[in-house]
């Protein structure tokens, strides 16, 4: 089910998390189905239970997965439309991170424009 490499320079509770949201993406982690227990899936894939643990809670924070204590974490109902939202906006951050490079602004010039039209979209929701 998962494809871990140890050796990638990515953190492997992002590896889980990325791989977790695209199964609640695709649909193939239906709303209500129960996540592996953190025990089973770090001794599936040979690493340490936080892992796991970290991976599930960045999913809770993305309002994916909600954990029940003493039941498990399970994908919440509504997680397919946050999972799909969330993607189009992963694109098009992916786009305008592209477009700041190629207009040479730096990241924290272009984080800077961001933040400027999120207070000027708040204003106009307010107005």
């Amino acid at each position: 089910m998962f494809a871990i490499e140890k050796n990638r320079g990515n953190p492997v509770y992002l590896q889980i998390q990325s791989q977790l949201e695209r199964l609640i993406a695709a649909g193939s982690l239906a709303p209500g189905a129960a996540l592996p227990s953190v025990r089973t899936l770090a001794a599936q894939l040979r690493i340490n239970p936080n892992t796991v643990v970290r991976a599930y809670r960045e999913l809770e924070i993305v309002g994916l997965v909600e954990t029940r204590q003493g039941e498990g974490s399970f994908v919440r109902a509504d997680a397919a439309q946050l999972s799909r939202a969330s993607a189009l906006i992963e694109k098009r951050a992916h786009d305008y991170v592209r477009d700041a490079r190629q207009l040479g602004l730096s990241q924290s010039e272009a984080i800077a424009a961001v933040k400027v039209a999120w207070r000027r979209g708040d204003a106009a929701e307010a107005s």
